[in-house]
């Protein structure tokens, strides 16, 4: 019989460093399946940089040692600051090699539960899998927030930053971009190099630029240590704040509202700083937004809120992503039924745990119970030794 003890879905930063975390326990047989860096090497474009600082893109392992250094030293390849997208994916998949060997890349098309745990099918020919337990971590590829007003438009009209690899398809055509953080900015960015004629519609009054001149100006003049005391090394949140989410096993006893307001500080539209020269030429219409779309003669006619209108070729919706669950196609209903969640987020017990025992999600569906590190690449490690623990003591016992 095909069983396991775990199996993981997903071979992004979260499920290969939760690979490598519990390969480590011992007599423990963890399969893990996916396209290894899938999302990132097929729904963000090229010439993309990650807005995370240079440590806390670093994927998590047992052994401190498949840093970017190590990944530089290895391979000689040079990092910069910001990071490359297409490095980082070259890191991820350097790491994978490194660490995590084995991943099988068929996708998993169905989880049930089963008395032997779950069991899942697999590939193209519908193999089963039994495991006793089961590791989500899927991503958010599944997860694209679209506003109600341009559901139902043609992909060639109107589509999502998640839909594109390269945006060189766009030249000579003139786009609307909506949306104020960084996808959004970045892509108006990209589009406005690749020749496009590109516009920013955001509702937000301004534009929050992150480590913004007098935040710069504050973080120079504090000392090594005092940085250190305000600000962790997962670089999620602003000083003070960032310690705070950066352990969630404390952000936890918080009550609900004080962990909202929180959440929004870390995760509200932003734009790196170094976005800001990028985007010279580039109208960026603030306080707005769409009220009316329309497809026109191939073209998409739109009004905002100011009674003004525009006429363009294509929408690139920066909208971001909203989490909800029952999204990932591969559970059964039986088995999305039995999840206990509160507004699409799966609400999660010790070691990530579902309400179905034995099955746990990581990443930033797991963002709602231990707060907005979960939505960063840096809260990979928090996650995976978190499962670790819990798991290691089910094997012990």
């Amino acid at each position: 019989m095909n069983i396991c003890d775990v199996a993981i879905i997903g071979a992004g930063p979260y499920g290969l460093s939760a690979a490598a975390h519990l390969s480590a326990i011992k007599n423990l047989d963890v399969r893990i399946f996916g396209e290894p860096m899938s999302f990132w090497s097929e729904c963000m474009p090229t010439g993309m940089y990650l807005r995370s600082n240079y440590t806390a893109t670093e994927i998590a392992d047992p052994h401190h040692s498949l840093t970017l250094g190590a990944y530089q030293a290895a391979t000689g390849c040079t990092v910069s600051t910001p990071v490359p997208l297409d490095r980082f994916i070259d890191y991820g998949l350097w790491y994978q090699r490194s660490a995590v060997p084995h991943v099988d890349r068929r996708l998993v098309s169905r989880v049930a539960t089963d008395p032997r745990g779950f069991r899942l099918t697999v590939g193209d020919t519908g193999e089963t899998i039994y495991s006793r337990r089961v590791v989500v971590a899927a991503g958010i590829g599944s997860f694209p927030r679209r506003p109600t007003l341009f559901q139902g438009m043609p992909g060639p009209l109107v589509s999502h930053t998640s839909e594109h690899r390269e945006f060189r398809r766009f030249a000579g055509k003139t786009v609307l971009i909506v949306g104020g953080g960084q996808s959004a900015l970045e892509s108006a960015a990209l589009l406005r190099e690749c020749g496009a004629e590109a516009e920013v519609i955001a509702r937000s009054g301004h534009i929050h630029w992150l480590q913004g001149a007098l935040s710069k100006t504050l973080h120079h003049r504090l000392g090594k240590t005092t940085r250190r005391l305000l600000y962790a090394p997962t670089d999620v949140g602003p000083a003070g704040v960032s310690q705070l989410v950066a352990r969630p096993d404390l952000l936890k006893y918080l009550p609900r509202g004080v962990r909202n307001t929180l959440w929004m500080r870390c995760i509200r539209p932003a734009g790196a700083r170094w976005l800001v020269h990028r985007l010279q030429g580039v109208p960026v219409r603030l306080g707005r937004s769409v009220v009316s779309a329309a497809i026109s003669g191939g073209r998409v006619s739109l009004r905002l809120d100011d009674d003004s209108p525009r006429v363009v070729d294509h929408v690139l919706l920066g909208t971001g992503y909203r989490v909800d669950i029952s999204r990932y196609g591969f559970f059964s209903p039986e088995l999305s039924g039995r999840i206990h969640r509160a507004n699409g987020y799966p609400l999660l017990g010790e070691g990530l745990e579902t309400s179905v025992p034995g099955l746990h999600i990581l990443g930033a569906p797991a963002a709602w119970s231990y707060g907005p590190l979960m939505q960063f690449v840096s809260g990979a490690r928090y996650a995976s030794l978190a499962l670790s623990r819990r798991i290691s003591r089910g094997a012990r016992r």
